[in-house]
């Protein structure tokens, strides 16, 4: 139905996650539609990102800098670390203000369905940074799934025996969820996690 090279742009925007046929359609026409400006600046701005965007030699969040912005922060807590499975949730972590320690990105959990071991992911770089004396606690902020918990119980074993505390963030019941709609797993670990009034 569409030319050549207009079947290659849906096709390339279809390998975008989440994008169907239908919405691949529309933001091909969208660049066919715009002003040529648009389009090339659209790619060089994605040029860019791939030339420039690198992983943090010490945390691996990304970053035009190294070390990042955050591992250069030394204002932060040096003696905390905490572990996430991504870069999108260093981001979360930082949203809530709260948290004021360093990061460790390891880029995936362990997940022996996918094929994905402990020396596929930032394990082994997490235990070099461990040797510092400086680093009393590591904060495991897998996510609650299967593969976030195997990974978070497989890397409590490596820390535990180096005398850091090893903490698991609370799961739980979402502010403003209702009891009756919440699976059983999340209302186990809610009781599991309960504190004192």
């Amino acid at each position: 139905m569409y030319s050549e090279t207009v079947t290659k742009l849906i096709n390339q925007f279809e390998k975008l996650p989440g994008i169907g046929h239908k919405t691949a359609v529309r933001l091909a026409f969208y660049i066919l539609e715009a002003p040529k400006e648009v389009a090339c600046e659209m790619s060089q701005t994605l040029i860019d990102a791939k030339e420039k965007v690198k992983f943090c030699s010490t945390c691996y969040n990304i970053t035009e800098s190294d070390p990042c912005n955050i591992c250069s922060d030394s204002k932060r807590d040096e003696s905390v670390i905490c572990v996430v499975e991504n870069v999108k949730d260093v981001i979360a972590m930082e949203k809530t203000h709260e948290y004021k320690g360093y990061y460790h990105v390891l880029h995936g959990s362990i997940s022996p369905m996918n094929n994905i071991t402990a020396g596929d992911i930032k394990i082994k770089e997490l235990l070099e940074r461990l040797k510092d004396d400086k680093i009393k606690e590591v904060i495991l902020a897998t996510n609650p799934t299967i593969e976030g918990e195997a990974t978070a119980m497989y890397i409590s074993r490596l820390i535990k025996p180096l005398g850091i505390l090893v903490s698991r963030i609370a799961h739980g019941i979402p502010v403003g969820g209702d009891l009756e709609y919440t699976d059983e797993i999340t209302l186990i670990k809610a009781l599991e996690g309960r504190r004192e009034m």
